[in-house]
């Protein structure tokens, strides 16, 4: 690799600053950027190649990185701006269709080191990654801000750099270090000495595996544990453990954030159109190539007619009924004729209306009395009455249903497809969700024995496995683990290898049996995103992601709480809405309502979701009444006939209750009574 790292520097603006649009006209307002300039080229190595102003614009980002990376194969690419939470903070959203491979560690790395300074450092959705051989980060736009990031990546992006342009690292890994490590110095014998290792030592010991969707991917014995993670190591003796975890406590919209940033739609396959289309989602327009109906037909039992020729008695000629013409043409109706015709029939050439049977009578009919030779028609019928004329349902070339469509249950996706003769249609491959318990007091709820002293049966599983059957997704059912480093590992690398999310429910407290951090990021090289959310329940949800051992996309892990309650809704919150995504749709999230709380609500310190019921009143007004008084995380009861979850803020000085009366978020998470 080049000794110089040639570097470009985008800065963009959001006009609900007190910088606007108009920087991207007038250089001179824009800081950041020559702020950051500043700071990469003090680095030694590091070039600034070119820079760039432009407003907050989805299009013109996109445009200006792309040619960056593609035209002038830059090393690094650098934006300041847009980052934030503003209605036009775009910058995360342009730039992350452009990766080839996410590099959460640098994003988490990062936030890391900003959370430390400021809490606000929260509301940045800034993301990383690599695109071809350039790498780029996105950076807030203050200058304060910029700096800030900027330090705490610096000394390691050249050694990033190096990695993504197919180097091994070696050179600039051993300059981080201060020189090769000395022969038999283990990570142990560090960690005994109470030094740190770098994040990375492990990785170069066991080999790089920076080709698994950016994410750094570590090669162990299944004895060895990675030093760069933040749970202690696996052998650790209980009077040593942590009393604090180290995950650091982060706000729901980060969590959900972090969550979908990281899920990336499935491709796409074709399919049948048959009753298992059910629930998939298109990836492409339909457009039709036969017309709907393919002929003029009748829409209702009668007579073809002219009608211009009026009531009056005519022969009938013909006889029309639904079915193929054996020759394919049809005969033709001359003026003063009439003919027979059924629902769906052919109407003859030359007919401009139907009548329907009800309005006509009998004149005469053959001697044998098996047809009708004179019919008297009574009513009046204007050109075109009851005819359906040839594509008007559906046209040649007109768009039946289009990408992004899920087809559902009702039948009308399916109806059209069929209707148009569209054997197979594209569509994004449904994920599949595998569940794993864990606990040495678990049972499984259906073994028919008697609970000894200190079992528990499992509700976990069944609740979690049903509400997916009624989203329509596929599932494993991954059993239950017990408590053992070599059992949980050996059931959660089964489960990876097969589905697209796993999701296991305990042992993710602070517990000396809580064992799946530690696994997650010491024995499958998995980077945890967060470990802990404010929020009840559910405070100790992880979220990780894990090395695909089939290779391309990472695999994505929930590890829920053990409490039913905060498993389940957990459940509802994250995994589900990861699974729609996974799958296509478009609109993933759950949808809300503003509802009026039927009874007085006490504000926890958490901002809290409690399992409510949501109805509508004959007035019409939506109301909002808790499930049960008690809505501890273990009292599964609270969920009986829940359909929505009360979104409720944590409890402040001002403010430690929600009236009657007043009207509060709610989720939607089943149909409304």
């Amino acid at each position: 690799m080049s000794s110089t790292l040639r570097v470009g520097v985008l800065t963009t603006y959001n006009a609900t600053l007190s910088v606007s649009d108009t920087a991207s006209q007038d250089p001179a307002a824009d800081t950041s950027g020559p702020s950051l300039c500043r700071l990469v080229e003090a680095e030694p190595r590091y070039i600034v190649e070119v820079t760039a102003c432009i407003p907050d614009d989805h299009k013109a980002i996109q445009k200006t990185v792309t040619a960056w990376c593609d035209d002038l194969d830059l090393h690094l690419v650098l934006t300041t701006g847009g980052t934030g939470f503003g209605v036009r903070d775009c910058t995360p959203e342009a730039v992350l269709p452009l990766l080839d491979r996410q590099t959460p560690g640098i994003s988490h790395l990062i936030f890391a080191k900003s959370i430390q300074i400021t809490p606000f450092a929260a509301l940045s959705r800034a993301v990383s990654g690599i695109r071809g051989q350039t790498l780029i980060l996105t950076f807030p736009g203050s200058p304060k801000a910029v700096k800030e990031n900027f330090e705490a990546v610096a000394k390691m992006l050249p050694h990033a750099i190096d990695l993504a342009r197919g180097g091994t690292g070696k050179k600039t890994h051993e300059k981080m270090q201060g020189g090769p490590r000395p022969s038999g110095t283990t990570p142990a014998a560090v960690e005994e000495k109470g030094q740190t290792e770098s994040s990375h030592s492990h990785g170069h010991e066991h080999g790089h595996g920076h080709g698994h969707g950016g994410h750094t991917c570590f090669h162990h014995s299944d004895r060895e544990a990675r030093t760069d993670a933040a749970s202690l190591g696996l052998g650790t003796p209980v009077s040593r453990r942590l009393r604090k975890s180290p995950y650091p406590l982060i706000p729901m919209d980060q969590a959900l954030s972090s969550v979908m940033d990281r899920v990336v739609p499935l491709p796409s396959v074709q399919k049948p159109v048959d009753g298992l289309l059910i629930g998939a989602v298109l990836d492409e327009d339909v457009v039709a190539v036969e017309a709907v109906p393919g002929y003029r037909a009748s829409i209702l039992d009668g007579y073809a007619v002219i009608d211009t020729d009026g009531p009056g008695q005519y022969p009938v000629t013909a006889v029309s009924i639904a079915a193929a013409s054996s020759d394919g043409s049809a005969t033709t109706l001359l003026p003063g004729q009439i003919a027979r015709i059924t629902t769906g029939g052919a109407l003859p050439d030359g007919a401009t209306a139907v009548v329907m049977v009800e309005d006509t009578l009998l004149v005469k009919s053959s001697e044998d009395g098996t047809r009708e030779e004179t019919v008297e028609i009574l009513a009046k019928v204007r050109k075109g009455e009851a005819i359906r004329e040839i594509g008007s349902d559906i046209q040649v070339g007109q768009t039946v249903l289009k990408k992004g469509q899920v087809i559902s249950a009702v039948g009308g996706e399916i109806g059209v497809l069929a209707s148009i003769g569209v054997q197979k249609v594209l569509v994004r491959q449904r994920p599949v969700v595998g569940f794993l318990s864990t606990g040495n007091e678990v049972v499984n709820h259906d073994n028919g024995e008697a609970l000894k002293m200190g079992q528990i049966r499992d509700s976990n599983r069944p609740t979690l496995i049903a509400a997916t059957k009624a989203a329509g997704f596929d599932y494993f059912d991954l059993g239950i683990a017990p408590d053992s480093p070599e059992d949980l590992e050996a059931a959660i690398k089964g489960g990876l290898a097969k589905c697209d999310i796993v999701v296991t429910t305990g042992g993710v407290s602070m517990g000396e049996m809580d064992l799946l951090k530690p696994i997650l990021e010491q024995k499958l090289g998995a980077t945890i995103h967060f470990g802990r959310i404010m929020m009840k329940p559910g405070k100790p949800t992880t979220f990780a992601t894990v090395p695909n051992p089939n290779g391309g996309q990472p695999r994505l892990m929930f590890a829920l709480p053990g409490n039913p309650v905060s498993a389940t809704v957990t459940f509802h919150l994250f995994v589900l809405p990861a699974l729609r995504k996974l799958a296509g749709y478009e609109t993933y999230m759950w949808p809300s309502v503003q509802a009026a709380v039927a009874h007085d609500v006490r504000l926890d310190e958490r901002p809290e979701y409690q399992r409510a019921v949501v109805s509508v009143t004959p007035e019409g007004s939506i109301k909002v009444q808790s499930t049960d008084k008690n809505q501890m995380s273990s009292r599964m009861v609270s969920m009986l006939g829940a359909n929505s979850l009360m979104v409720l803020p944590g409890r402040t000085a001002e403010r430690d209750s929600i009236s009657t009366g007043q009207k509060i978020e709610c989720l939607l998470i089943s149909n409304l009574g």
